[in-house]
């Protein structure tokens, strides 16, 4: 992870840890940086926003900042992560920005970058970018009269994503009563549309921001919400987004939960059946569950692990041509239709799947069984979280632990990338085994980093 940018974009506490000066210091070099790229004179960057509070802000800040420099700024409004990476490449944009930190609290927010291609920005490019804001590596021009840039708009740009995700599916989703949950955040502005044009029976949720709301007890970070509702209502299933809408997590209509290891499963078996699983091998990260190993052995289908986030699935899928990858967490990206992970677009293919096979939704999720994990997140100082990597105390620890599991479960311990957190995963047999051990750890590493 570099000093600015994570595995998902910059993101810190919005007007403290991300100020506006740090935003338009942002856009400044992300357009120099882009100018040298794309050899372009003056290169045009749309922004899309989430609906946190501090989204208009950093919206202008980072705005002020591209066109200073000569770039030109076509604003999208509030649109998901995954709308601004299609919409870069359709409108042949040099570069698109999108504010939102994702499934975090409404006080975060983030800045990601999209290239040219839709794909978010590799490694060397950021630290590009991190050397101009942070060491003053290069000065920041000062173009004059007509060479600034100027703010544009693309006002059916929501309505071209909405079609785009619509025309992944030949069928549509009539007959279908599910509810879905916009987490108050960017989905709120698509979901209803796409999901009527496709003609199923909706119950919309959480689909109502005023700016602090997003996120808040509701969404794919809140599941237990939407468990109930589909539960109590005896509807065929639901759907749930994060904040910016580039996750999904699903559940059955017994409101049992349908995460993303288990739409990955579903999808990758059903490109397979259909001649379209492309080197037949399907995606995921060490966080993948054991069950998910299983399932693919069972289905004579490749797996291939990356670290997580999806950022190196997509790299792996990219390098080696597979089609379908991403993360339990509802990260999951379809080649053929999209360059990152997109929620909406998944809960289209897995909701087509079970229309199509004219199934339950728990009927089409028993070809792959979950395996019992524990997850625990262990807040640190980003200091303090730099300083896991080095601890003896605590990795020795760890390799007790591994040693007394033996092949009946995993441990992984890690720093997050996206907040000040040390997460403790394990996995294994039995519940109560590896509840024990998680807690052992995480003992251990509160007392040396908490």
């Amino acid at each position: 992870m570099g000093r600015l940018f994570g595995t998902d974009g910059a993101r810190g506490i919005a007007n403290t840890e991300l100020t506006c000066e740090i935003a338009m210091s942002i856009g400044k070099a992300a357009a120099m940086v882009l100018i040298k790229e794309e050899h372009s004179k003056k290169p045009t960057v749309l922004i899309g926003k989430d609906t946190r509070l501090s989204s208009d802000m950093l919206e202008g800040a980072l705005t002020a900042g591209l066109c200073s420099v000569g770039a030109d700024v076509v604003h999208l409004g509030v649109v998901p992560t995954p709308a601004v990476a299609y919409l870069v490449k359709k409108h042949n944009a040099d570069a698109g920005i999108m504010i939102s930190a994702s499934h975090n609290p409404f006080e975060f927010n983030g800045i990601k970058i999209f290239n040219a291609d839709g794909y978010k920005l590799p490694d060397a490019l950021e630290e590009e970018i991190e050397a101009i804001v942070l060491d003053n590596a290069e000065p920041y021009p000062n173009p004059v009269g007509d060479k600034l840039g100027r703010v544009l708009a693309i006002p059916e740009a929501i309505d071209e994503y909405i079609n785009h995700i619509a025309s992944t599916i030949n069928g549509n989703l009539s007959g279908l009563n599910i509810a879905v949950d916009c987490s108050n955040g960017s989905a709120s502005a698509t979901a209803e549309k796409l999901f009527t044009k496709l003609g199923a029976n909706c119950t919309f949720m959480n689909c109502t921001p005023n700016g602090v709301n997003i996120n808040e007890n509701c969404g794919s970070t809140h599941i237990e919400i939407l468990q109930k509702y589909v539960k109590d209502n005896k509807l065929d299933g639901g759907v749930a987004f994060d904040g910016d809408a580039d996750r999904c997590l699903a559940v059955d209509e017994n409101g049992e939960l349908i995460d993303g290891d288990f739409i990955i499963a579903i999808c990758a078996k059903y490109l397979k059946e259909n001649g379209k699983l492309k080197n037949n091998t399907a995606v995921g990260t060490v966080m993948t569950n054991m069950g998910f190993n299983k399932f693919c052995e069972n289905a004579d289908i490749n797996f291939v692990a990356t670290a997580v986030g999806d950022r190196y699935v997509l790299e792996n899928m990219l390098k080696n041509d597979y089609c379908i990858g991403g993360e339990q967490s509802g990260h999951v990206i379809f080649l053929e239709y999209g360059t990152t992970g997109d929620g909406q677009l998944s809960a289209v293919q897995l909701l087509n799947i079970v229309n199509e096979k004219n199934q339950k939704l728990s009927e089409v999720a028993s070809i792959i069984k979950r395996y019992p994990q524990v997850l625990k997140n262990l807040k640190v100082s980003r200091e303090k979280k730099a300083e896991y990597a080095s601890d003896t105390v605590i990795k020795d620890k760890i390799a007790d632990v591994e040693k007394q599991l033996g092949n009946r479960g995993r441990v992984l311990v890690r720093p997050s990338g996206t907040e000040p957190l040390i997460r403790v995963m394990l996995e294994g047999e039995t519940l109560d085994e590896i509840s024990n051990f998680a807690d052992e750890i995480s003992e251990v590493i509160k007392e040396r980093l908490c």
